[in-house]
């Protein structure tokens, strides 16, 4: 197995040479071999270059059962499937809670949420959390319904996003292009701060993102760091290319599976919301 060290990892981000140091990474920590010191390596050798880190830190844990009297037509889920499977959650999401979906987040998303200095966007189902010294500037937007406004201030500052050793099926940006083509998000529900169910809005299915991989080669640049591949991708620019993209071609984002009810309504704008 390869061993990858701290300056291993200084040396791809010299490779790299971003203008922005305002990064969103998506992240495998098994690609790159055996990393010593883990995650927090990794985390700490960025931070140590003044970058501000980016990461999802989503928690379906506090996914609740869908209000009788607000259940939305076109919103990628059967409801009766939903009544039957779930009981709905008790917890209550908190900016402070260390809750995360680790399995599919990862073990960098992980690390940061446990740092003393780290902040978390107010969202119970698909938040995020950033670490450094733009962190606060880039979750403070975050509520329930505007999702992604952490991705919309790192358009806005003309950061990048860094995908290691994983595909464009994880760059949730692309649900932000989404919503930058028209599309409505999808809805979800999660017990507010009183108790009571609130909406919360969630991106669609991503396993059909790899059909822009023609469209962004152009705009990635690539570098290896011990067996991992880093792509990274300034975000303005990729972003607009998959709004246009899927406004000429609704299918692009499908993930080709008929069955996929989110891909289904997705590509019909999303839930129909009053």
């Amino acid at each position: 197995m390869m061993n990858v060290s701290r300056e291993d990892i200084l040396k791809g981000i010299e490779q790299i040479g971003l203008e922005s140091k305002v990064v969103c990474i998506h992240s495998s920590l098994k690609s790159f071999g055996f990393v010593k010191g883990g995650a927090q390596t990794i985390v700490n050798a960025f931070l140590d270059r003044g970058y501000t880190i980016l990461v999802p830190t989503f928690s379906y844990d506090y996914s609740i059962s869908p209000p009788e009297d607000d259940r939305p037509l076109r919103n990628g889920c059967n409801y009766e499937d939903w009544d039957q499977n779930s009981a709905g959650s008790n917890k209550i999401f908190t900016v402070e809670s260390q809750d995360i979906s680790r399995e599919s987040m990862g073990a960098i998303p992980y690390e940061i949420l446990k740092m003393p200095k780290r902040d978390r966007g107010y969202n119970p189902l698909n938040s995020f959390t950033a670490i450094g010294p733009r962190s606060k500037e880039l979750v403070w937007g975050q509520s329930p319904i505007d999702v992604y406004a952490p991705l919309r201030k790192l358009y806005e500052l003309n950061g990048y996003i860094i995908l290691m050793g994983v595909d464009l099926t994880r760059m949730t940006a692309i649900h932000y292009a989404e919503e930058l083509a028209g599309r409505n998000l999808f809805i979800r529900w999660a017990k507010g701060l009183d108790g009571k169910p609130i909406r919360v809005s969630i991106g669609s299915c991503s396993e059909g993102f790899n059909n822009f991989e023609p469209l962004l080669k152009n705009i990635e640049k690539r570098v290896r760091v011990g067996k991992s591949l880093w792509r990274v991708f300034p975000i303005r620019e990729a972003l607009d290319i998959c709004a246009d993209a899927i406004n000429k071609n609704q299918m692009i984002t499908h993930c080709g599976n008929q069955n996929c009810l989110r891909c289904r309504d997705a590509v019909q704008g999303g839930p129909i919301l009053k």
